[in-house]
């Protein structure tokens, strides 16, 4: 039987577990700063690419905001259903690293959360594989030749065969 201290813990650890697994299901990372919050989605973003910006200000969510991060700069964030929507694109010299979002409403309130950019090289063509024998353009007179021999040397032998089995074909 179990001792209430062990029934406990495993409460305590299946609880926190259902919370872990709510909170990774989240669609963005979002701050909450009261009810104010701020969130970028995704969440980790190639250099280069488009993010999306969702806010809450509260009671302000009928007046423009602004966003800041040095990821992409400021973007102002406008009413839409109910919450502050807006998008930033994040240049493609942009170093790798995490960077603060900040959400600053007309109201006072604020909120931030982060983004992280990654720079990951795409190649522009295949790497070069050496020259290999499929290379040159076109035959050289050295392969055509061979090949001619080649043919000449099997229609020779395919006659040579046939003449010994069919002795009445010979001279």
């Amino acid at each position: 039987m179990r001792s209430p201290r062990f029934v406990g813990r495993a409460v305590t650890t299946g609880a926190a577990s259902v919370v872990l697994t709510g909170a990774l299901m989240l669609p963005g990372a979002a701050a909450y700063a009261g009810n104010a919050f701020v969130e970028v989605t995704p969440t980790t973003v190639q250099a280069g690419e488009r993010v999306s910006i969702r806010a809450n200000c509260g009671d302000g969510n009928n007046r423009q905001a602004n966003v800041q991060s040095d990821a992409f700069g400021r973007v102002i964030v406008r009413p839409d259903n109910g919450f502050l929507t807006g998008a930033a694109t994040v240049p493609s010299s942009r170093p790798p690293g995490s960077y603060g979002v900040n959400l600053t409403c007309q109201n006072g309130n604020t909120a931030n959360t982060t983004l992280t950019v990654v720079n990951m090289s795409k190649p522009s063509q295949g790497p070069a594989a050496g020259g290999g024998g499929t290379a040159g353009g076109g035959l050289s007179p050295m392969v055509m030749a061979g090949g001619i021999a080649a043919a000449i040397l099997g229609i020779g032998l395919a006659l040579f065969g046939l003449r010994r089995r069919h002795p009445e074909l010979g001279p």
